[in-house]
């Protein structure tokens, strides 16, 4: 741990000077010793107080004067001690700042002039050498401005302001007691322990409080916690301004409040608080006033009990005792404030030779030996240990100045620089006494907790709080054995209830960010833990619960097999596939009746395959999608729509051929015989199959999520890779429809008994028609029904093919057996091949007439056995 010195560069002044010459002094009484080395002592012997008249008036402070004796105490010690400083006495000179900066310049200021206990014609005293001040941090302040500048070291004992620790500006203040910056950052740390949110403050109207908020304020900033005000008081405040900040804590909603105040400034307001009976208030203390006696009382307690607070390590001192029980007027008569001290302890006044008082006069035989005041108690001493360390301090740094060497050593080597001395001792109780870089002890602190027992109060020690070596800070407390003023349990302040889960803070406008109200979260996010500042978006695969506090999957969307969309279109589906089995069956026995032979059954057997394909290409459009099913089902539905179109078309061909060729002589019907038939649907087909591979290779369809239908399902979907290749599928089958439909329109007219060419035509209308409004239909579907618009399409266009081409003819192989003849298929209502005579005569009458007689019946027989297979 780091270890600063203790340079005193006030350096001893013999008794060689003189022609001192006094230009005035301050009426200031003081406790006076000489001796070769004099130590200056400054303490708030006094207070002063606002009385209800609005006028000053003093009271005697009898801690503070504790603080004077303990210092006479240890300066005693030393004296008696061989080691320390041997041959040389301390000396000492105490004066009263009545807790005034002003009054403590004035004793500063003093204890720097020639004491006026010396005979005026003797040559110079020793001038201060050191000075133990002050009670508060603003007296420090002064004092350590006023001598610093003289090298004069300054040794507080209660001064806690951190500004103390600037060594650029008090490069001579050194202290007993830990800084503010530490007290803050355990302020803090018991806060933060407790949860507490919004508290109010209470600060002293000097450097202490100022100060002391705020570095608490700077600290409780970071566990997001917050001020709700900051009263100021002052003892030398009118009642007024008192009353001023006893209703900002009744008005306030805050049931934490830190006071940061002296006890002389604070017990006016604790009075009036207990006064107006204003509790349920959890107080949290700093070291100044917690350990005070005078607000000790029960009837403070009434609105005080169970405060907590930090104050420095307690230290018992047995011998102080008797040093203490042996304080008589009488044995010195002109030391000052101890008359004052025997008429509050013994309640009479003394009389010395030189006074005649009207008082209640003491007898001379009163003594203290058996009393059980509280000064006496030497058990639980906390300050009064720090002026002890302080004394102790300037003792040490004395010798190693005068002896080179540290108390107890034998000198290694010169002490040739003033700055190489260091204070580091260990003192009789085993405490390690040292300053650090700033001139600050470590930081180390108890937890007190005010509980009343067999009627008064007690500062019960609870806890703990300490720097640790790597710079952190520890904080233990025994929290069950807390007695709270508002109960067993621990209150709570907060400005606004913790947000429960799947609601965020909003921040209040113009309030403190501790004022928030609570919104719930948004769809698609959560809070899963309470107070939360923003909610947490949930992934994409998930979606938040009701209550917000949760991310749940997305529910999955596709067409399934079970779903009632599902089942019906597998059935219907199975039913066309059904049906094209059953019609190709059918066209199989019956493939030796004229209607089979005028329809072609090569090519009606290949369109009936490709449609019972088409029918069952649905099937690969349900189910969860794969890669291999989303490959699978757009290349098999382009495929075998292909072929069947390609089917259709070789028919239409056929037809337009045979019945459109009616010059005589004409050989085109003749070259579309079944091979060219196959040649046509192949190479059709081949073309479709060669753009489905070309797609699988560079750009094939996968399975992907699509999550923009709707926030709280994920749709499943095979998405096309390359929606060029999707459209050029679709259009290629359009363009094989857009041909076989204009081939079968320009073929409509022919005769009704053997003429495909209408069925062809009604079915690539509604071919063309379904597949027209599928495109925007598809578009436009969301989702699952996007799957199955496709297959409505397919089956609604494989329905259509299937009943419009093949219907008729089952209907003359099933049920009008007597129409499935050659007779009939050529000619019906008298017409048939007559009328095919008659349409031929005309192409021959066209012929020259040479021809006209063999091309006639030739070319009427090659029309009609084509028709007839």
């Amino acid at each position: 741990m780091p270890r600063a010195t203790l340079v005193f560069l006030c350096v001893l002044h013999l008794n060689t000077v003189s022609g001192c010459e006094l230009f005035g002094r301050f009426d200031m009484p003081s406790l006076f010793h000489h001796g070769d080395i004099m130590i200056g002592g400054i303490f708030p012997v006094f207070n002063k107080e606002v009385s209800s008249t609005s006028t000053f008036e003093r009271e005697f402070d009898l801690r503070a004067f504790r603080w004077t004796q303990v210092m006479i105490f240890a300066i005693e010690e030393i004296n008696k001690d061989p080691a320390l400083l041997p041959n040389i006495s301390l000396g000492y000179r105490i004066l009263n700042s009545c807790a005034s900066p002003t009054n403590a310049l004035r004793a500063a200021l003093t204890l720097a002039s020639r004491p006026e206990e010396t005979e005026f014609n003797s040559s110079c005293p020793p001038t201060i050498s050191a000075v133990i001040a002050a009670s508060g941090s603003s007296q420090s302040l002064a004092v350590a401005g006023t001598l610093g500048p003289f090298q004069v070291p300054i040794v507080s004992y209660f001064s806690t302001c951190a500004c103390l620790s600037d060594r650029a500006k008090y490069p001579t203040f050194f202290r007993t007691i830990p800084s503010d910056y530490f007290q803050a950052k355990a302020l803090a740390a018991l806060v933060k322990h407790f949860g507490w949110q919004w508290i109010g403050a209470i600060q002293s109207d000097n450097d202490y409080g100022r100060n002391g908020i705020l570095s608490f304020t700077e600290e409780v900033k970071k566990l997001g916690v917050c001020i709700a005000f900051v009263g100021t008081i002052l003892r030398t405040y009118s009642m007024d301004k008192i009353l001023d900040v006893v209703e900002m804590i009744r008005r306030s909603t805050v049931k934490v409040i830190l006071a940061f105040v002296p006890e002389g400034d604070f017990y006016p307001l604790m009075k009036e608080v207990v006064k107006q009976n204003i509790t349920g208030i959890q107080w949290i203390a700093s070291e100044a006033w917690i350990t005070a006696a005078r607000p000790s009382t029960p009837e403070i307690y009434q609105a005080f009990g169970g405060a907590l607070g930090f104050v420095v390590q307690k230290m018992a001192m047995p011998k102080l005792k008797p040093f203490l029980t042996n304080i008589n007027p009488y044995t010195d008569p002109s030391a000052a404030f101890v008359k004052d001290f025997w008429e509050i302890m013994v309640g009479c006044r003394p009389v010395l030779p030189e006074e005649h008082r009207m008082d209640k006069i003491c007898t001379g035989n009163e003594t203290l030996l058996n009393s059980q005041h509280a000064f006496f108690d030497v058990t639980q001493l906390r300050v009064t240990y720090n002026v002890y360390k302080a004394v102790y301090a300037i003792a040490h740094a004395l010798h190693q100045l005068i002896f080179c060497k540290p108390a107890g050593q034998k000198p290694v080597r010169p002490c040739l620089n003033v700055s190489e001395i260091q204070v580091n001792f260990r003192n009789e109780f085993g405490d390690d006494v040292f300053f650090d870089e700033n001139g600050d002890p470590p930081a180390s602190y108890d937890i007190i907790n005010w509980q009343l027992r067999n009627g008064q109060v007690q500062h019960v020690t609870l806890g703990h709080f300490a720097s640790a070596a790597n710079g952190d800070f520890r904080l233990n407390i025994q929290e069950e054995k807390i007695v709270w003023r508002t109960g067993k349990r621990v209150p709570t302040s907060v400005c606004s209830n913790v947000c429960p889960v799947g609601t965020r803070k909003a921040q209040i406008k113009g309030k403190p960010t501790c004022c928030f109200d609570c919104i719930p979260c948004a769809d698609g996010t959560i809070a899963n833990s309470t107070g939360a500042a923003d909610c947490t978006p949930c992934p994409q695969e998930y979606w938040s619960n009701e209550r917000k506090d949760e991310c749940i999957p997305k529910t999955t969307e596709f067409l399934r097999y079970h779903e009632p969309m599902g089942i019906a279109l597998t059935v219907v589906s199975l039913l066309g596939a059904s049906l094209s089995l059953v019609t190709m069956m059918v066209f199989i026995h019956y493939r030796e009746t004229p209607v089979i032979k005028a329809s072609n059954s090569e090519l009606s057997c290949f369109l009936l395959f490709s449609l019972f394909l088409c029918f069952l290409c649905p099937l690969t459009f349900m189910g969860r999608p794969t890669v291999w099913t989303c490959m699978l089902r757009h290349t098999a539905f382009g495929v075998t729509f292909a072929l069947c179109i390609s089917c259709v078309l070789g028919k239409t061909i056929v037809v337009v051929t045979a019945f459109k060729a009616t010059i005589p002589g004409n050989k085109v019907a003749g070259k579309f015989g079944p091979a060219q038939q196959r040649i046509i649907v192949c190479s059709c087909t081949m073309i479709q199959i060669l753009i489905c591979v070309l797609w699988l290779k560079f750009k094939p369809p996968f399975p992907d999520m699509v999550f923009r239908y709707s926030n709280k399902k994920i749709v499943l979907e095979c998405n096309t890779g390359s929606e060029a290749a999707f459209y050029a599928v679709l259009g290629y089958i359009g363009i094989l429809a857009i041909v076989c439909l204009v081939l079968a329109f320009l073929a409509r007219k022919l005769p009704d008994n053997f003429n495909e060419a209408k069925f062809i035509t009604f079915s690539m209308l509604i071919f063309c028609a379904v597949w027209i409004t599928f495109i925007p239909a598809y578009i436009s579907s969301p989702g699952k029904f996007t799957v199955a618009v496709e297959i409505f399409a397919i089956l609604s266009s494989a329905f259509g093919l299937l009943s419009s081409i093949f219907a008729p003819k089952c209907y003359i192989i099933l049920v009008k057996p007597e129409k499935n003849t050659k007779k009939h298929v050529m000619g019906i209502n008298a017409l048939g091949c007559s009328t095919l005579e008659q349409k031929c005569k005309k192409g021959v009458q066209r012929l020259r007439p040479k021809q006209q007689k063999y091309e006639q019946p030739r070319y009427i027989s090659r029309l009609c056995s084509h028709k007839l297979g």
